[in-house]
């Protein structure tokens, strides 16, 4: 009886180890290059600019995940991309945004369909009431992800903004 179990568990093995080696095909999504996702990145980064020039709250939307969180500040934090444009509404009431050519990325880490950039940058908020224009300067650290609802394949899930002080 004992050899028989023997035999069984041979068999079981050879048809096990057969089954492994036999050729399969496995179709392999094709991964982008660093080099692809940064100039996605990059056009991902101006169109959000360009939609923040026009005051474009619809553009803007397709370019953040619907489950988004923004640090703005120590005490402001928005949370969805509802609160996020909510806020932005405001903003926008009140100022012409217009992002000034200072960004300068710190920090690029790509782990496959995930992105994170830390940049500096400078902003000119030109008051609707008049008032003399100022620029805010800062940093932010932006995640991002794949998203099919995005333009160029990438939305914000995560970003933090930390103010300038001199």
């Amino acid at each position: 009886m004992k050899k028989k179990w023997i035999v069984i568990l041979n068999i079981l093995m050879i048809a096990i180890v057969a089954s492994c080696n036999q050729k399969q095909e496995v179709v392999e999504e094709k991964k982008s290059t660093k080099e692809e996702v940064i100039a996605q990145i990059e056009k991902t980064g101006l169109a959000v600019r360009e939609a923040f020039a026009k005051g474009d709250i619809e553009s803007i939307k397709l370019y953040h995940h619907p489950d988004v969180q923004k640090a703005l500040s120590y005490m402001d934090i928005k949370n969805g991309r509802e609160e996020v444009l909510q806020g932005l509404k405001g903003t926008m009431e009140n100022f012409d945004l217009r992002f000034l050519d200072e960004k300068a990325t710190e920090v690029f880490l790509y782990f496959d369909d995930v992105v994170v950039k830390q940049m500096r940058f400078g902003l000119e908020l030109i008051p609707k009431n008049g008032d003399d224009p100022f620029v805010f300067r800062g940093r932010t650290l932006i995640v991002l992800q794949r998203s099919d609802e995005s333009p160029t394949g990438w939305a914000t899930i995560h970003e933090i903004i930390q103010p300038y002080q001199e």
